[in-house]
């Protein structure tokens, strides 16, 4: 019991104020070293509701890189389709990313579990390069057994609300991203030279009135995000289909910019969680 022992006297604290004790590494699954840690906590019962092996993952994005920056991103465990419904484990800043549109930062973001449960978290900004590292090694604000059952069953009895809200959910995100990206497109010199201006204006009035709608209708429903997309895409596709098909040998499918929106909206731009 050395090592806990240290660990009380450099944190200044006594094994009386210790809320929690929870297992971590594969070592802590030897039925003699539970006994030990729980002789030595007087008796206080072991936290075993999270595999030792997994333990500091779970809370790897409570401090996942404290990456310096602007942006505070919140992380959520459960089941619920909504952030409102589930667990806050933490935040952490991300940070050091050059000005862009909307859409256009790309993070890569790596979990690296060793054989002792620690976590190493790195993230990399594909535009820069520049890359932070991270070691997670601590592991709070988690769920007891009994609470993790119990958002377990609550996110079996509101399976089919929960369904319909990310249907909602996705359907908004998907006219968002088709909006923003069509606006990113036909900004690009390379692309917006090539269209009519008149056409142009159209497109850009189009756009504007979908962002107008969104911001204003944030609680709609499903089918009427999906009956602006269609709106939306009627106007836009016919448009850029022209240009492209005017512009003949110059300028082929694979000419097309990485902003240019494909048909369909659904699958364009960035995945947009949903926060409450």
């Amino acid at each position: 019991m050395e090592p806990v022992e240290k660990c009380l006297r450099d944190a200044k604290m006594d094994k009386s104020s210790v809320h929690d004790v929870v297992l971590v590494g594969g070592s802590t699954r030897i039925p003699k070293v539970q006994q030990l840690l729980q002789d030595f906590f007087n008796g206080k019962e072991l936290c075993k509701s999270i595999n030792p092996d997994e333990a500091v993952a779970y809370g790897a994005a409570v401090q996942a890189a404290i990456l310096s920056g602007e942006g505070n991103e919140k992380v959520y465990e459960g089941e619920r389709t909504r952030t409102r419904d589930n667990n806050l484990l933490g935040k952490f800043e991300l940070s050091g990313i050059p000005p862009a549109p909307r859409g256009v930062p790309q993070i890569t973001v790596c979990f690296d579990i060793d054989a002792n449960g620690i976590l190493n978290v790195s993230a990399e900004d594909k535009t820069t390069g520049q890359k932070n590292k991270i070691t997670i090694t601590n592991d709070k604000g988690r769920l007891s057994k009994d609470e993790i059952e119990k958002m377990v069953q609550e996110a079996e009895k509101y399976k089919s609300e929960d369904e319909e809200h990310k249907k909602k959910v996705e359907a908004k995100n998907a006219l968002e991203n088709y909006a923003y990206n069509m606006r990113n497109t036909i900004k690009d010199e390379k692309i917006g030279e090539k269209l009519q201006p008149a056409d142009k204006k159209k497109i850009e009035d189009a756009i504007e009135q979908a962002i107008q709608w969104l911001d204003s209708n944030q609680l709609a429903e499903a089918d009427e995000f999906e009956d602006k997309m269609k709106e939306l895409e009627s106007i836009c596709n016919p448009i850029i289909a022209k240009m492209y098909q005017g512009a003949g040998g110059d300028m082929g499918a694979g000419a097309m910019d990485d902003d240019s929106p494909p048909p369909s909206g659904s699958a364009a731009g960035p995945k947009i969680e949903e926060v409450d």
